[in-house]
């Protein structure tokens, strides 16, 4: 069943939900706290990037990350050298990422901001007109990441390799979008090429949606599911991300359910 028929719903989902007092807790809402868009995209490499495992574990590891990096991160990371970046980040753990790989992660950021001027003018400088998704320009960010020292482990996956990228293209849909929820940051990427970051819990709201038949939740499902979204919001098909998320949160919803509460509202 196409996903126009669930518009209205979604619709009205997205105004009941878009709102900070529903974010909590969330990494996204370390973000607020960055006014400067330099801070804010590290912050948000950061957070996206230790987005797994439990919540309260999530939030606890970026605060500790922050905290060693003082009130601006960006100028720390873009004036430490690695070896101090390592020492800052010393001890640091969050299950199987350590302080020393996310260490390497912002060395690499930083490289990549020396050259130019930030990780958002990076990304848009690999977007082409005839790209349909974000993907390929993602693609080359995460391979420009990798050539500059970011580990090769699952702190940054690399979306050539069939991953979804949930967490890559949250921090994507972060920076990008700017409504009540996403504080954006970044201008030379329009939200029309954005994907839906899609995990477990996403993937059966889609397939219960009919957006994708796919068993995994890999790649493949990730641009099922998003062009399923752009074809009822094609200008913004990460638009109703958020609200879906905390749907499930808030009211513990079954996602076979969703139907019939999208098609009620």
């Amino acid at each position: 069943m196409p996903l126009r028929v669930y518009k209205t719903g979604l619709d009205s989902l997205y105004d009941r939900y878009t709102r900070r007092e529903f974010v909590h807790p969330d990494p996204l809402e370390f973000l607020y706290d960055y006014p400067d868009p330099g801070d804010r995209e590290v912050v948000g490499l950061l957070a996206a990037s230790l987005a797994y495992g439990r919540v309260s574990h999530i939030l606890k590891s970026v605060r500790t990350v922050l905290d060693r990096l003082g009130p601006s991160p960006a100028r720390t990371v873009h004036t430490a050298t690695a070896r101090e970046l390592r020492e800052r980040l010393a001890g640091v753990k969050h299950r199987f990422t350590d302080g020393a790989e996310l260490a390497a992660l912002l060395a690499a950021a930083a490289a990549i901001v020396r050259e130019h001027g930030s990780l958002g003018t990076c990304l848009a400088s690999h977007v082409q007109a005839e790209h349909a998704t974000i993907t390929p320009a993602l693609t080359a960010l995460v391979a420009a990441l990798h050539a500059a020292g970011a580990p090769r482990t699952h702190l940054l996956p690399d979306p050539a390799a069939g991953s979804a990228c949930k967490r890559l293209h949250l921090y994507l849909r972060w920076m990008i979008r700017r409504d009540a929820v996403d504080p954006g940051g970044w201008t030379g990427v329009s939200p029309r090429l954005l994907m839906v970051p899609v995990d477990v819990h996403m993937h059966r709201m889609a397939r219960a949606l009919g957006a994708t038949r796919r068993s995994a939740a890999d790649g493949r499902t990730a641009e099922e599911v998003s062009a399923a979204f752009r074809s009822i919001c094609p200008q913004d098909p990460a638009r109703y991300d958020f609200a879906l998320t905390r749907l499930g949160i808030r009211e513990r919803s079954d996602p076979n359910d969703l139907p019939a509460r999208l098609q009620s509202d």
